[in-house]
């Protein structure tokens, strides 16, 4: 009787180079790099036009769908050029990692190879973001960034302020400090499991639902892993940005702001007008 064979938390590895281990998950990372290097050389061999192509035009709803998308976000057009390179380049590699990974024969196609000690059967292909250290790379560049960006804008002085307060000075502030010191090591957890557990768990269910019915029941979970695909990658660019966004602002601004609309903000008119 066939039994199911669930996919493992850990990659495999399907080749070394040297010393260096080649893992599925991360030859797919390799291919996904390829797809988006390659269109990018190509859309950009045709040359601009200003009568656009197919491939030009569809390169350029790309870019400025995604540019006013990340720009309504972070309400800084000097800040969405600065990061707009690297949020984009997030998106649509998690993306199309995501889409990739649930293409006919990723998991399906088996090597014979060495996996925790024993020789057994191994995908030559799994899905990039199932593999927890992909995540993690994705992950700890989203925070260094978000705090290089902050000392950037605000200087290291006024950037450590918003973790390290004197407790004599102000005990609840030092409270609030070091829970904000605490929440940089939770958001990064956060960020690593969100995206490889959803991934993963789309894995497992493909998996099992093939395996039970293998023929038509298991097309609109393929839909579903396409639309979750999409939404994990805009889930992880949104918290970016907006983790960025609160990095590069000032504690008081938004206060600040807040009170000049109530109090400073007062049509010119009103001030003579009759009592």
């Amino acid at each position: 009787m066939a039994t199911i064979t669930a996919p493992s938390l850990a990659s495999e590895t399907i080749a070394h180079i040297g010393q260096f281990e080649v893992r599925n998950t991360l030859l797919m990372a390799w291919m996904a790099m390829a797809v988006l290097i390659g269109f990018a050389l190509v859309a950009r061999s045709t040359g601009y036009k200003l009568i656009p192509g197919r491939l030009q035009a569809f390169a350029e709803i790309i870019v400025e769908t995604l540019y006013d998308f990340f720009d309504s976000i972070l309400q800084d057009n000097a800040l969405t050029r600065r990061i707009f390179a690297m949020s984009a380049t997030f998106f649509l590699f998690i993306v199309v990692g995501n889409w990739m990974g649930i293409f006919p024969g990723v998991g399906s196609i088996t090597i014979q190879g060495m996996h925790e000690g024993h020789e057994t059967a191994i995908p030559l292909f799994r899905s990039m973001n199932a593999d927890a250290n992909v995540t993690l790379a994705f992950s700890l560049i989203s925070v260094i960034v978000t705090q290089v960006l902050g000392i950037a804008s605000l200087g290291i002085f006024t950037h450590a302020r918003k973790y390290i307060v004197a407790p004599w000075k102000s005990p609840v502030g030092f409270f609030v400090g070091l829970l904000e010191f605490v929440g940089e090591f939770a958001r990064l957890i956060s960020f690593v499991f969100r995206l490889f557990g959803n991934i993963f768990a789309g894995e497992v269910l493909l998996v099992v639902v093939s395996f039970l019915v293998p023929y038509i029941v298991p097309i609109p979970f393929l839909g579903l892993e396409v639309f979750v695909g999409f939404i994990q990658a805009l889930v992880f660019t949104m918290l970016t940005l907006s983790f960025i966004k609160m990095s590069v602002t000032h504690h008081g601004e938004h206060d600040e702001k807040h009170g000049t609309a109530e109090h400073g903000d007062i049509p010119p008119q009103i001030h003579g007008a009759p009592a």
